[in-house]
């Protein structure tokens, strides 16, 4: 095996990123509000569509970062899992799948379609909920890449922050992930 990738342990929970969705979302409907102390400075001559339309654009930008977020810390989840899977060789099927997949390609392997690839052939109801994750990662691909095209993903063009958190919840309950 070539050398270990060292790991960080900056990557966020999805209990943080909730968090500061939950804190900046509350900040920025506080901020908009006739009671923040720089309202009338900020917001004079605004009218009131015109304030509710800033505020649902602020909202819906939090809501995209925050998602993007959500995406990249379960992309962590995974590759944390096949390298830790891969440096203390598990005996159990995936592992061992995971450890030819090591050899071959080393630590760089592709997300989508190595990690996923083996969690859908190797692990039994896996498929429905990995079909769901890469239909999002789509959406994550606009997103990092700066949202320059028409997003077209399955039935829906855009997901939101609590869609996404939801199924990164169920990932991380439904998976047997080693760390």
């Amino acid at each position: 095996m070539t050398r270990k990738v060292p790991l960080s342990g900056e990557q966020l929970s999805l209990s943080e990123i909730n968090d500061y969705y939950e804190d900046v979302t509350a900040a920025l409907k506080r901020y908009f509000h006739p009671t923040n102390g720089y309202y009338d400075e900020k917001f004079a001559g605004y009218s009131t569509t015109e304030l509710n339309s800033e505020l649902q654009a602020c909202l819906e930008e939090i809501d995209r970062t925050s998602t993007l977020s959500v995406l990249s810390a379960i992309e962590a989840i995974f590759r944390i899992d096949y390298l830790e899977r891969c440096y203390t060789k598990k005996k159990d099927p995936i592992s061992r799948v995971f450890r030819q997949l090591y050899k071959e390609e080393g630590p760089r392997v592709s997300f989508d379609k190595h990690i996923l690839l083996v969690w859908e052939r190797e692990s039994t109801g896996a498929s429905f909920i990995i079909e769901k994750l890469r239909d999002v990662l789509k959406y994550r691909h606009w997103l990092a890449h700066g949202r320059y095209w028409v997003l077209k993903t399955g039935k829906r063009n855009r997901y939101d922050y609590r869609d996404v958190f939801l199924l990164a919840e169920t990932l991380t309950n439904s998976f047997p992930f080693v760390s």
